[in-house]
């Protein structure tokens, strides 16, 4: 806008000064002026015009050298400068353009010619100002999607590292930092499923440690992927033993029958394992318990080794059914039954004496989905 442009008048001549501020004035130009060269480079670093009215024959500097003066610059290097002469057009408009004129005019000044040509340069200037705009802001919007590329990128980096020793669940809680503090210890209500091998002893005691650990790697493959199918956490691994519950570090509905459905795909997927193994001369078989109740659950270890896990009366009762069962077989406790008696079909047990409890406890053997 006019209004908004700021011209520079250089002449030493002070009628001419007046006449050309005077005529841009009236138009709406903000206009500053000097009488010499040096003068007026020194307002073009301070002032920031958006164009130059430059007499050429000046004393000392002349309108050639300002000119010079401002393309060598980078600051001042596109800025629109025009020359004013009355000397022969001709021999001024090469020279001005060698000096780097945008364009020239001729004195006595042609006043619809004076505001053509300053509307015209203006607009050009106008227009290379808003492409200057959008480059930075260009340049600024890549500088910020490059920063939080690299800051994702290295977010999903430490995400991938807690993955490897936290469930998914956990570990994306720990780089959030929202909420509860999932490291640290409090009592939730979980349902802890536990798994072991049946058969495992007598297998590592007469085969070589590269097929024992081949064995044991396909074992914890299998499983680990239906632990985080079914968003439930890995507590710890203890050989062929496998420990993992539902409820923590989010709390979810339906976690009995959640678990109980994780006992059923892991007990599928080890008959699948059994098959492959017993054509290599292993024989083994997975036997499930599962179980419902409060327990202590947070961060367990000391500084450079924590671990994730859950201490409570539940875990054992969890680790003791599974001890009684036999391959192929799932154990629930009672509170467990009593959440899925409706969807699953079970076996009384009736009252199981068990290993570290003080009296028998009432179990039921999983058979089947209810109809």
């Amino acid at each position: 806008m006019s209004e908004q442009a700021k011209i520079l008048v250089v002449d030493d001549t002070p009628q001419n000064v007046k006449l050309l501020a005077d005529l841009l004035g009236v138009k709406g130009y903000a206009v500053t002026t000097a009488v010499n060269g040096e003068e007026g480079l020194a307002k073009v670093a301070a002032e920031a015009p958006d164009l130059v009215l430059l007499d050429v024959m000046m004393p000392g500097m002349s309108g050639y050298d300002v000119c010079r003066k401002i393309r060598a610059d980078p600051a001042t290097a596109l800025l629109p400068v025009v020359l004013c002469t009355s000397l022969d057009p001709q021999t001024e408009r090469i020279n001005g353009i060698a000096a780097g004129a945008d364009d020239f005019l001729s004195k006595p000044i042609n006043q619809p010619e004076l505001f053509a040509r300053v509307q015209s340069l203006l607009r050009i200037k106008r227009l290379h100002d808003e492409t200057q705009r959008q480059s930075a802001q260009l340049a600024d919007w890549s500088a910020t999607l490059e920063r939080r590329v690299a800051e994702q990128v290295a977010e999903n980096e430490r995400l991938s590292r807690l993955k490897r020793f936290f469930s998914p669940k956990l570990a994306e809680m720990i780089i959030d930092g929202s909420g509860e503090d999932p490291l640290k210890s409090r009592r939730r209500e979980i349902v802890v499923v536990y798994c072991d091998l049946r058969g495992f002893t007598a297998f590592a005691e007469t085969t070589e440690p590269e097929e024992l650990m081949r064995t044991l790697g396909s074992f914890h493959a299998a499983m680990g992927g239906l632990v985080l199918a079914h968003e439930a956490t890995l507590e710890r691994f203890t050989g062929d033993g496998m420990m993992v519950f539902l409820g923590d570090p989010v709390p979810v509905e339906n976690a009995a029958e959640r678990g109980v459905r994780l006992a059923l795909a892991m007990r599928d997927a080890a008959v699948e394992l059994s098959a492959k193994w017993k054509k290599r001369g292993v024989d083994l078989g997975l036997g499930i318990g599962v179980a419902q109740g409060f327990a202590t659950v947070g961060a367990i270890g000391f500084e450079g080794r924590i671990d994730y896990g859950a201490i409570g009366t539940v875990t054992n009762l969890a680790a003791r059914l599974c001890q009684h069962a036999k391959a192929g077989e799932i154990i629930l406790a009672q509170r467990v039954y009593a959440e899925v008696s409706e969807i699953f079909a079970t076996e009384d047990l009736g009252e199981l004496t068990l290993h570290g409890f003080a009296r028998p406890m009432h179990a039921f053997r999983l058979t089947g989905a209810a109809a």
